[in-house]
């Protein structure tokens, strides 16, 4: 069997043909295509803005600033992430501030979330792990208990089209962020977004990634001409291709049908891997309405609930276990991952802000125990079948 990763991109004709359109045409960057494909996104979001970034570090950098964190304003989010997620607002001078995981989401224990907000909080930042939709409404009654001016930032790198009880993913957050990334949903290479239903918020976003520069006459202070423009604030050179926009484009018309395959392959590892005593799967997953459905192609909506799948984390027994059966899984050819070493324990948070293991148990025992099995929409039934052969024959 050749090598099964993880994830992996889905490039067609459709896509290249689109590339090739935009080489072709009168802009690579700074064009149409970076627009429409905002546009696009933000339409099947339900939301009114999108901002597209070079990547979604960029863009969650960006969706801190853009909500006005400043240096020493404390931030909330899950030691169970990606680096991005709190680089974002250490970059501004934020003070991370983690709260442990739920023992059956893995996002956010939002039971916990009251008695770690402080005067200085500022933004929480919950993470929709391995596409999981957070309960934000959960999250936003409990700022609204406190009386605090709390925004929130929903990293949804991992969630992007995800729904939960007939929302979508940008409802209750101040700002929501989208990753490109080549083993995401959709992909322009790399890339991000920041959505949003704030105005205000719109305009610092796209200030914020053009070196805070702009063009735009009714923002000007003075005018000296058509060629005039402003240095308004410190921004960064954020900005997307419309190379990649156009790829954008063109994947974006293939999210429905991912998030379908996606559930499908739950669906098969939840059947196939239920009696695996060593193994624990997963929350059971959103859609089985949906996919009861013989043709995918005469829905037309999505699920109330739906996890959009872009990881498949499971857990062994114990980190020793884990070890075995991550070497035993790659000695097959099954590329499999770990996601994530918790952030707290990373060496600079130790140094600089005195976190040290045994502060987020819960997260933790999630790290020494999770792998994530291969998820993504090409997978073909002879290497789902592979996968789980495999898996059941590792203490044979």
């Amino acid at each position: 069997m050749k090598i099964i990763s993880y994830g992996k991109q889905y490039i067609d004709e459709a896509d290249i043909k689109a590339i090739l359109e935009t080489l072709q045409s009168d802009y690579m960057t700074q064009g149409p295509k970076v627009k429409e494909f905002e546009d696009k996104v933000a339409e099947y979001h339900g939301c009114k803005y999108a901002v597209a970034f070079c990547n979604g570090t960029a863009a969650l950098h960006g969706a801190y600033y853009a909500i006005g964190l400043k240096n020493g304003d404390e931030f909330i989010t899950s030691p169970i992430t990606f680096a991005a997620s709190g680089n974002g607002a250490l970059y501004l001078g934020g003070i991370p501030k983690f709260v442990d995981i739920d023992k059956d989401t893995y996002n956010i224990d939002i039971t916990k979330l009251k008695e770690n907000i402080t005067n200085k909080t500022k933004v929480i930042t919950p993470v929709s792990l391995a596409g999981y939709p957070v309960d934000l409404k959960a999250i936003r009654e409990i700022i609204n208990e406190t009386g605090k001016d709390i925004k929130i930032i929903h990293d949804a790198a991992h969630a992007i089209g995800a729904k939960r009880e007939g929302r979508n993913i940008v409802d209750y957050a101040d700002v929501t962020i989208l990753s490109f990334h080549p083993v995401k949903h959709i992909t322009t290479g790399e890339g991000g977004m920041v959505l949003t239903n704030d105005e205000e918020y719109y305009k610092k976003l796209c200030l914020f990634r053009t070196h805070g520069i702009t063009r735009n006459p009714e923002e000007l202070i003075e005018n000296h001409g058509a060629w005039y423009y402003e240095m308004q604030d410190l921004g960064y050179n954020y900005r997307i291709t419309d190379m990649q926009c156009a790829l954008g484009m063109t994947q974006i018309d293939k999210l429905n049908n991912s998030l379908y395959k996606r559930n499908q392959i739950a669906k098969y590892y939840e059947e196939e891997l239920k009696n695996v005593e060593w193994l624990k799967l997963p929350l059971g997953y959103f859609s089985k309405e949906w996919l009861n459905n013989k043709k995918y192609e005469e829905l037309k909506e999505k699920p109330e609930n739906l996890n959009s799948y872009h990881l498949f984390p499971v857990l062994l027994k114990n980190a020793e276990e884990r070890k075995r059966f991550f070497d035993y899984m790659r000695k097959n050819n099954i590329f499999i991952q770990v996601h994530y070493i918790p952030l707290h324990t990373m060496p600079y948070y130790k140094e600089k802000y005195g976190y040290k293991k045994g502060d987020f148990p819960i997260a933790e025992n999630y790290y020494e125990r999770e792998v994530s099995l291969p998820m993504y929409p090409t997978l073909t039934k002879e290497e789902l079948e592979y996968i789980v052969k495999k898996i059941k024959e590792f203490k044979k």
